[in-house]
């Protein structure tokens, strides 16, 4: 998956620092990352390339120790050789350690220019300098970075699994599964239960809990759950939220695992007869 990155290791303790000239300077606009492209191949600028007086960068993280700062000064144009890129340019960037730092590089990023400001007074927000987080000196309020937490649904039917595709996505050609956020006051298997019955109008048993997945575009921590389904099998279409909902036997699923995304994952191990339960390796 995405956040798969193996030898090298994500470290997010938060330690107010200081750029050095090497380190990687991850710059965001208009929803869109500056990289320098050669196939699959990214790069990012260094710090020397772009640093400026006056100019705010913040630490974001650290992977095998290269450090990654983010820069909260708006830039209207990059180093030679620079472009602008659109997210979907994470998913097959290698090496693939910097396809997550840009994905979670830029769900900071997100966070940071959605709290400029107090949420209760209007007055600005000023970086704290213990750890991740700004506060409003004029009336107290903290703001944290903003985790949704979400469901990815594998549901089965003894040899069968259930696919879907969303509505409203023009061009959408993969199929998936049932999806959905968590709502106040309600558990991770309370959602499972609640989406599968709202898009396709099933119950559902024997729920397991599979893995969770760090999902960037979204700014979500995705949960994967196996379960069964409970009666009957007619399905009835949400057709808001999606456009397609279907069976498959094991043999028909038309998905490979594109190592990206915990749904595609899921839907690879059950099509290839993999263990899923609590925890599966």
């Amino acid at each position: 998956m995405i956040q798969d990155i193996t030898p090298e290791r994500y470290d997010n303790h938060y330690v107010e620092q200081l750029p050095g000239p090497e380190d990687w300077l991850l710059v965001y606009r208009n929803g869109e990352v500056l990289c320098r492209l050669s196939g699959n191949e990214i790069v990012y600028p260094k710090v020397k390339e772009i640093c400026q007086e006056a100019m705010d960068m913040a630490y974001l993280f650290s992977i095998s120790k290269e450090r990654f700062f983010l820069l909260r000064s708006d830039l209207e144009k990059g180093p030679e050789g620079y472009t602008w890129e659109k997210p979907p340019v994470f998913r097959s960037a290698r090496p693939k350690y910097l396809g997550f730092a840009g994905i979670t590089g830029q769900q900071l990023d997100s966070w940071y220019r959605s709290n400029r400001f107090c949420g209760g007074c209007g007055a600005p927000m000023v970086p704290d300098h213990k750890e991740r987080m700004v506060r409003c000196e004029k009336c107290g309020n903290l703001v944290y970075p903003k985790i949704c937490p979400g469901v990815i649904v594998a549901v089965t039917d003894g040899n069968r699994l259930l696919l879907t595709k969303y509505a409203n996505r023009p061009g959408t050609v993969n199929y998936a599964l049932v999806a959905g956020f968590t709502e106040i006051g309600e558990t991770l298997e309370e959602t499972v239960q609640r989406e599968v019955m709202e898009e396709v109008g099933l119950k559902v048993k024997n729920l397991r809990y599979y893995k969770s997945q760090p999902w960037s575009f979204s700014s979500t921590l995705l949960c994967g759950f196996y379960c069964e389904v409970d009666g009957s099998t007619k399905i009835r279409l949400d057709t808001e939220e999606l456009a397609v909902a279907e069976w498959f036997e094991r043999e028909e699923i038309p998905l490979e695992d594109d190592g990206v995304s915990l749904t595609r994952e899921m839907i690879e191990r059950f099509k290839t007869g993999k263990p899923f339960g609590d925890h599966a390796k």
